[in-house]
């Protein structure tokens, strides 16, 4: 590669790695997993804190309405009153209240929640619950005392004057705290749980990010190795150790270097092979240019001189194949963009025009089948059309012609004939020569080869089909060849070479 021209412009790499896409992809659902997981022990917790705060709330109430008595003169009274507000008050919190309320129920009425009530210990004024209590019955509710919240815990509870029967009381017993504490527990358990599922998800995106750097630490051994190595070196690269997803990569950049080393090799072979086949004509034309030197017959100097000329016309039709061969054979992204719809017809009947001289000089009788018919309307549209490179087409057509025209016999006959055969457009050049046994007609397309039965005059460099091959393939289609099924040929079979390509479709 010539280090002056111009490199392709790099690609850009992408703006997030395999690290970030990872995280992108995992911490979203993870976060979200655990926000619902971390609100869900929230929430059970937050019930399990209630209750119990409830619970311890609900104790004093339960032990006062276990003290309620009438006594001897229909007096209400709370026994061991002082021993439950001790214990009440023994946690020493703020905002805690008892209350004992006694409300008399006249005889034969129901309780009016507005009469007026008594209160038998504690701080009057608590709010009262909102709706009127079945007896035995505790309920919860939040309030608000002194501009404080607080969480209340009522019992209400109907005792009798057994000295004064049909005499009733009802007796409202309340217990209440600030919601301080239990909002306090409630807010460090939200905190724990969020401390926890940060602590969790920096935990994994710390694994992802060694995960990735440690699965990809063989590529980057493969990457160094490859930087490290000469530029001819062209060994398969080794996937020992490579992540089994990074394998089939490993494998098409393998295929890749064997592929680029075939070719190489192609060439260096090519090479080899044109330095060859040059050589021999280089050194006749070297002796026939001594030994016209030498020669003092005029008459012997121009035969010599007229044989050098057909050393060189010669010489050149080598030098032009293996141009041809090397473009032919060379992916070329330009022959891509030159394809176009031609017409496959008109391609061979321009073939056949330029080679008539060459074949009547060589007394053979080159016929042309057009598959128009009879008709040659110009504004018809092409009868076979195909995408392809005109001018490699006919250089394709011209090799098998030239071909048909070196190995036929002179008074043979070669005919040229272009047909449609299903969705191929068909271009066949027949001729009557000696044929290709069925067991050769692989190896001719190799470069250099040569019919060793052919006479040696008729001999040319071997290159002919290989460039036509070569073409065809480029262009979609492939050569194959046939017995031509001749009577006037040498042997009963002559040869027919087929140009197979697909026609081309309406939106091409």
């Amino acid at each position: 590669m010539d280090p002056q021209a111009p490199q392709p412009p790099r690609p850009e790499p992408q703006r997030f790695g395999i690290r970030a896409r990872l995280l992108a992809l995992l911490l979203p659902g993870i976060v979200a997993l655990l926000a619902l997981d971390s609100w869900n022990d929230y929430r059970t917790l937050t019930d399990s804190l209630v209750v119990a705060y409830d619970q311890s709330l609900l104790e004093p109430v339960q032990a006062l309405a276990n003290g309620i008595v009438v006594a001897s003169d229909g007096s209400v009274r709370v026994q061991e009153a002082f021993s439950v507000q001790a214990m009440f008050e023994s946690t020493h919190l703020r905002y805690k209240y008892l209350h004992v309320g006694v409300q008399r129920i006249p005889k034969g009425e129901t309780l009016d929640p507005n009469a007026p009530e008594d209160t038998l210990m504690g701080v009057p004024g608590l709010p009262r619950p909102a709706e009127t209590l079945p007896d035995g019955t505790p309920v919860f509710y939040d309030a608000v005392h002194e501009q404080h919240p607080v969480r209340v815990a009522a019992l209400r509870q109907t005792v009798y004057d057994n000295t004064r029967p049909g005499t009733a009381y009802s007796v409202l017993i309340q217990a209440a705290e600030g919601t301080g504490p239990r909002l306090q527990a409630q807010n460090e358990s939200l905190r724990q749980e969020l401390l926890r599922d940060a602590r969790m998800v920096l935990v994994m995106a710390v694994l992802v990010w060694l995960g990735v750097a440690w699965t990809l630490r063989p590529l980057e051994r493969l990457r160094r190795s490859l930087r490290e190595r000469p530029r001819d070196d062209l060994k398969p690269l080794d996937a020992s150790g490579v992540p089994q997803e990074v394998v089939p990569l490993v494998d098409a950049v393998n295929h890749h270097i064997a592929d680029h080393r075939r070719m190489v090799a192609e060439q260096s072979q090519f090479l080899a092979d044109a330095s060859h086949q040059l050589r021999t004509p280089l050194s006749i034309l070297s002796i026939q240019a001594g030994y016209a030197v030498r020669e003092t017959d005029p008459e012997r100097m121009r035969e010599s001189l007229h044989a050098i000329v057909a050393q060189l016309a010669r010489t050149r039709r080598l030098s032009e194949q293996l141009l041809a061969l090397a473009h032919a054979t060379t992916e070329d992204e330009v022959a891509g963009a030159e394809a176009a719809v031609v017409d496959l017809s008109d391609i061979a009947r321009a073939v056949v025009l330029q080679y008539l001289p060459l074949a009547r000089e060589h007394d053979q009788d080159l016929g042309w089948v057009d598959a128009r018919g009879e008709s040659e309307a110009q504004d018809e549209p092409p009868p076979l059309p195909v995408k392809a490179n005109g001018a490699e087409l006919h250089e394709v057509l011209a090799n098998l012609v030239h071909n048909a025209i070196k190995y036929t016999p002179r008074g043979g006959n070669i005919t040229v004939t272009v047909r449609r055969e299903a969705s191929h457009a068909l271009a066949e050049v027949c001729d009557s020569g000696p044929g290709i046994a069925p067991e050769r007609r692989d190896s001719v397309f190799e470069r250099f080869h040569r019919d060793p039965s052919a006479h040696t005059a008729a001999q040319g460099a071997g290159l002919g089909l290989t460039i036509a091959r070569s073409y065809a393939r480029r262009n979609g289609g492939e050569i194959e060849l046939d017995s031509a099924d001749m009577p006037e040929s040498a042997n009963g079979g002559g040869l027919r070479a087929i140009l197979k390509l697909p026609l081309a479709t309406a939106s091409t």
